[in-house]
């Protein structure tokens, strides 16, 4: 498969109160077109930072990022970020939230008419078409989540970069929004890399596990490939041999090789 993101030696320092912090080192990653990649670790290990940097919102101390063989130096429309808190505008509906990265990307060149029925599509893409003129306090959490998933793809990104974008949900509608997520990222075919604590969550999704040492200078320590038939289904995957091996092996890489789980991970 053709590498469309390449992460080529990057590290990153933080320049604090108390001295230079050295977060990431000598990053190496390359993710195909159509990949589900997730990066998982403890707490401090350079997770979202890493992410970060693939986004753009964070430029390398050195080394080089490139998304389809552009630099990236800043972020674009190309990579669309979803965040584990929403992040939507208390004051406009979910239609209006989603609408407003829609006119930003297309707003030049499509009528209004297509950025409406682009902003409609992308919210019935996440089950949320019902609530189009719901305001944020008006729906619950994983509906809210939706909203933030559906701005996201409506732009159409080359990149969907998900930082934990469940953390905060209860265990049902987190199993939800996972099985959601697999039938969405199947069906727009999104390149796809998600922070988790949940290792669970990661053998669901991915294709790869990058799984980080700790930090400081956190650097990548193994890169699990799960492979397992898609679609996926938990019911079916919770008995399945090969699912509790790779289930095992990041549990191991995190427990004995790495010791200090974070309780989330379990």
């Amino acid at each position: 498969m053709k590498n469309f993101l390449e992460v080529q030696h990057a590290e990153m320092v933080f320049h604090t109160r108390k001295g230079q912090f050295h977060a990431l080192r000598d990053i190496n990653l390359r993710v195909a077109k159509g990949e589900f990649v997730t990066l998982i670790g403890h707490s401090g290990c350079g997770k979202s930072t890493l992410l970060n940097l693939i986004a753009g919102l964070t430029l390398p101390t050195a080394g080089a990022l490139l998304c389809d063989n552009r630099e990236i130096a800043a972020p674009g429309p190309e990579r669309a970020v979803v965040f584990q808190n929403h992040s939507l505008l208390p004051w406009l509906t979910c239609f209006e939230n989603v609408h407003l990265a829609v006119e930003r990307v297309f707003g030049a060149k499509e009528s209004k008419a297509r950025l409406d029925e682009r902003t409609e599509a992308a919210l019935a893409l996440v089950g949320m078409d019902h609530a189009l003129t719901k305001r944020p306090h008006e729906i619950s959490g994983g509906m809210k989540q939706r909203v933030g998933i559906a701005r996201a793809l409506a732009m159409e990104p080359k990149v969907l970069l998900l930082d934990e974008p469940f953390g905060a949900l209860d265990a049902l509608t987190r199993a939800h929004l996972q099985d959601e997520l697999l039938k969405i990222v199947a069906r727009t075919q999104s390149t796809a890399v998600m922070v988790t604590h949940d290792v669970d969550e990661a053998v669901l999704l991915s294709d790869r596990i990058v799984m980080m040492t700790n930090g400081p200078a956190a650097t990548i320590g193994e890169i699990l490939e799960v492979n397992l038939e898609r679609p996926r289904d938990r019911v079916g995957l919770a008995e399945d041999t090969r699912y509790v091996h790779y289930r095992k092996e990041v549990l191991d890489f995190l427990y004995t090789r790495h010791g200090g789980l974070d309780k989330k991970a379990a």
